[in-house]
């Protein structure tokens, strides 16, 4: 009765995750930059793969606790605020790619801008055309939340309804696969490159990472639809989908803000 559990806390057990995830990413870090120095990707290559398990082995350790009861109406309210954190770094990161290319775009000067009297885009660089590409994209991203909004609604409103749940993470999946290769499709008919001028390195750097942000929410809506199939996720409990669900508007509301901005203003 002394160690018997009187509180909604979940006290976790020690775990090497931590130490082998932090070693690894200095590793991939430390190989990217001999890699940069013409010392070959091997040990950058090496440190992401024990990052990739890292994330494997420690996210399944927190399917299992949730699978177990261990995660708690508190435990929950903590997961989500952990999720909201981190939406609000990723915020903060998409933000400086924003202030660069707003600040090249209405105060063009420094070594690496050609532009002369404010010319914006550069000279020679010929840009996308929203209305054509980048506006099918659109559609595609926003259809593809709309698919996981009514996942999430079957799930939740709709008495566990377990065949749209899977409907409409299929959609998803596939709509944000669509996306990805249409913009792979878009970069390789771009009439500029990455370097050499400011508005190439602003629109790949901000773009690509979105891109990337893109790969990431289609892999964690599939691991949510893989669980589905096993029978995960109930009406009171699915922070893993939540957290899925609310990482894919995030990626949608980006995308907007980028199609705004850097295809239409940036024109």
């Amino acid at each position: 009765m002394a160690h018997a559990k009187n509180h909604d806390y979940h006290i976790l057990p020690p775990s090497i995750w931590p130490f082998f995830g932090s070693v690894s990413a200095f590793i991939m870090l430390f190989g990217a930059v001999l890699w940069m120095h013409g010392s070959g990707p091997w040990m950058g290559l090496i440190g992401f793969a024990g990052v990739l398990y890292t994330m494997f082995a420690w996210w399944s350790e927190v399917v299992h606790e949730g699978q177990t009861g261990d995660h708690t109406p508190v435990v929950r309210i903590g997961l989500r605020y952990g999720f909201i954190m981190f939406i609000m770094s990723e915020v903060m990161f998409f933000s400086a790619w924003f202030w660069a290319f707003f600040k090249n775009a209405l105060y063009p000067m420094g070594p690496m801008s050609p532009l002369v009297d404010g010319v914006w885009p550069p000279e020679g660089i010929t840009t996308f055309d929203p209305w054509h590409l980048p506006l099918i994209n659109t559609l595609i991203l926003l259809l593809s939340g709309c698919a996981a909004t009514w996942a999430h609604h079957a799930l939740v409103h709709d008495n566990n309804n377990r065949k749209d749940m899977k409907t409409g993470l299929t959609l998803a999946i596939a709509l944000g696969a669509l996306f990805t290769f249409f913009q792979a499709y878009e970069y390789s008919h771009a009439a500029f490159g990455f370097a050499g001028n400011i508005y190439g390195a602003t629109f790949f750097m901000a773009t690509g990472f979105h891109g990337f942000h893109v790969v990431i929410g289609t892999i964690f809506l599939a691991i949510c639809l893989i669980r589905t199939y096993k029978g995960h996720f109930t009406p009171e409990q699915h922070v893993g989908f939540e957290a899925a669900a609310w990482y894919w508007h995030f990626v949608d509301v980006v995308w907007l803000f980028l199609f705004a901005s850097v295809y239409i203003w940036g024109q």
